[in-house]
């Protein structure tokens, strides 16, 4: 019977710290994130951990000679967006894939506002509009229910990246942001929302 009682009490502070941890990354997250999660709860830790997954796949891959190494406006990036998108699309539907989508962006937008950083950048509307569109495309290599492994689906748009499916922001070979005439971007216009970068096709010629 001890033992039993033993077994009751663990579960229920398991539950109860499971429940405070789950509320600490709840009360962390923008208000577009909190939107989302609310109005999604059976979905909320089956993205949260998916997402997880997704990045430690992406930088994975920054690591090898399987795309251009670059994790911000890079190919890398753009592979990240849509496997994510894939693989919400397969596991939570493509309706709350899109819309967690469009609510991180949103959630980018108010970073900025407040002078927040992404991936140690200011964000901007070059970087969304990348985002969001890479999404989209992402969105359409799977469905609901695909019984396709993460092998295949990573495989998948690793080669939709390289056939120029998808888009980047346009840089030259030291990492300079270029706007659509080729020129250095200056740090001041970087800083601003609405600046002049230049998406480009995800194919590297």
């Amino acid at each position: 019977m001890k033992k039993f009682q033993l077994i009751v009490v663990f579960v229920l502070l398991s539950i109860q710290i499971t429940a405070q941890s789950n509320w600490e990354l709840f009360k962390n997250q923008s208000g577009p994130l909190k939107k989302w999660a609310l109005l999604h709860p059976f979905k909320v830790k089956k993205a949260y951990l998916l997402s997880k997954e997704v990045k430690k796949i992406s930088d994975s891959i920054a690591n090898t000679n399987l795309l251009d190494k670059d994790k911000i406006g890079g190919q890398v990036d753009a592979f990240r967006h849509a496997y994510w998108m894939a693989i919400l699309h397969q596991k939570i539907g493509k309706n709350a894939a899109r819309s967690l989508g469009k609510a991180y962006e949103r959630a980018n937008y108010k970073s900025f506002k407040r002078g927040g950083f992404e991936d140690g950048i200011h964000p901007d509307l070059a970087s969304k509009e990348m985002d969001l569109y890479n999404n989209n495309v992402g969105l359409k290599f799977s469905f609901k229910g695909d019984d396709r492994s993460k092998e295949g689906l990573v495989f998948k748009v690793i080669n939709a990246v390289k056939n120029g499916d998808l888009i980047i922001i346009k840089k030259d070979s030291l990492g300079n942001y270029l706007n659509c005439n080729g020129k250095i971007i200056s740090q001041e216009t970087l800083n601003k929302w609405n600046n002049s970068k230049c998406l480009i096709s995800s194919k590297r010629l």
